[in-house]
């Protein structure tokens, strides 16, 4: 979770691409935040969209963070948390699990909600997935303790 964050969240259809943090001095602490930059998109004009914190932090088990502060509408979201685990399977191989949750407090978006969820979010997860894969065969820098 310690890398090159434009390198994972790299944009999807309407979902911006990450082109930069700020405010990540003490990024990887638990109760550490970041500010998330974006490029502009069909449904974004770009910069500050969002707050990424961690909640908590296992070394070399999991991470949990959480996604909010939206500067924009986001599809009726309130907040995104999200669970990171990681196991090494075996020398130099590891699995990474990713569970999330997203949360909404306006019922009459929850069929767009749930749309979302089930389609959206997770092909566009499994990208990131993807993504992380790329940059460990790559042996780019990237930590997941």
């Amino acid at each position: 979770m310690l890398c090159d964050i434009t390198k994972v969240h790299t944009g999807f259809l309407f979902s911006p691409k990450v082109v930069g943090v700020e405010e990540d001095e003490d990024w990887g602490e638990i109760g550490s935040s970041k500010k998330i930059i974006v490029a502009p998109s069909l449904t974004q004009s770009g910069g500050f969209l969002f707050m990424d914190r961690i909640v908590d932090r296992q070394e070399n088990v999991k991470w949990k963070l959480q996604v909010d502060s939206f500067q924009s509408w986001m599809w009726g979201f309130t907040k995104f948390e999200g669970e990171w685990k990681t196991e090494e399977v075996e020398t130099n191989e590891v699995m990474v699990t990713y569970n999330y949750v997203l949360h909404a407090n306006k019922p009459l978006f929850y069929p767009i909600n749930w749309l979302f969820a089930r389609v959206f979010w997770k092909v566009y997860m499994k990208r990131v997935l993807e993504n992380v894969r790329k940059m460990a065969n790559d042996e780019e820098p990237y930590l997941y303790v």
